[in-house]
């Protein structure tokens, strides 16, 4: 069994520049709002840097979105992940997608500190469900 909190959650793609600073800019706003982030991935995209942020809250995160004129996509659907760090707890998640016909198209994964460890799990819109189900979960 997974010593795991596996949900399905809401994340938004934003493009900014690939310059020192850009990052820094569209998060400071969400801080000052108090929009709380569960999960930030960014990555160099086409002379850019696409950042998929997971957020508590998709409407505020939206409307600070909106206000400060990002260029965002979505909402779009991940698998959040929060659990107890251990050897083999990704290679469990994944063997379980695996087995299932399920094909992760990226994942995030890192160690949380105290024993904890955290991941963000994509997979084609399409099997969202089904990867879902495989987990015993619901979709958010």
């Amino acid at each position: 069994m997974l010593a795991a909190l596996i949900r399905t959650a809401q994340y938004f793609k934003v493009q900014i520049a690939d310059k020192p600073g850009t990052l820094a800019g569209i998060l400071a706003p969400l801080r000052e709002a108090g929009v709380n982030l569960m999960a930030v991935h960014a990555f160099p995209r086409n002379r850019r840097t696409q950042v998929d942020v997971v957020t508590e809250d998709p409407t505020a995160f939206k409307n600070v979105a909106k206000a400060h004129k990002l260029k965002m996509q979505g909402p779009k659907m991940c698998l959040l992940v929060d659990g107890n760090d251990r050897p083999g707890a990704l290679a469990d998640l994944t063997d379980r997608l695996g087995s299932a016909r399920i094909n992760m198209i990226a994942v995030t994964s890192l160690t949380a500190g105290q024993g904890r460890f955290g991941a963000i799990l994509w997979v084609k819109p399409g099997d969202v469900k089904k990867a879902a189900k495989v987990f015993g979960i619901g979709l958010s």
